[in-house]
């Protein structure tokens, strides 16, 4: 009688089926869809002075795909490190009064959704009404290949990244 770890191992599609716990599944799903910002109405933000660190923060969630440059101003907090973070982040926004939170990550559908849902949850939990958290529509590569409008707000923007 063979045991089923070692019958896994000689059947590929059972070890594909059996695949390692993703990182955001040892956190709470997110109650709270976060709202999020078109990268024009971000732009747009930019164009007007608000200025990343001070009247906004903006944070980009990658970890080891953080190739090509990010958002002037951006504040790196790979999400996989992020959620136990949330009391000393908030705490650190509603002293400096900053009013919105940016998150984004590569496309903005996975890390940026999951962070600007989760922050949304714990604000709403502190019952403050005046912090948002919102995530960046099309993420960092909706952003690098929008136009040079955009990319010369990049910091380390290298434009063979983004050609792929």
């Amino acid at each position: 009688m063979t045991s089923a770890s070692s019958e896994n191992k000689n059947d590929p599609g059972k070890v594909k089926s059996q695949a390692e716990t993703p990182w955001y599944a040892a956190y709470p799903e997110a109650r709270t869809a976060a709202a999020s910002i078109s990268r024009a109405g971000l732009l747009e933000w930019f164009r007007q002075g608000k200025q990343p660190g001070r009247d906004f923060l903006l944070v980009d969630l990658r970890r080891t795909d953080h190739d090509g440059g990010t958002i002037r101003g951006s504040l790196n907090l790979p999400a996989q490190s992020l959620y136990p973070t949330f009391p000393t982040l908030y705490s650190l926004l509603a002293n400096a009064k900053v009013s919105q939170v940016v998150w984004y990550c590569g496309s903005s559908r996975g890390r940026g959704t999951r962070a600007a849902s989760w922050f949304a949850d714990y604000i709403e939990e502190q019952n403050d009404s005046t912090l948002k958290s919102l995530v960046l529509e099309g993420g960092i590569k909706g952003w690098a290949t929008a136009g040079k409008e955009y990319t010369q707000l990049m910091d380390e923007y290298e434009a063979s990244v983004w050609g792929k």
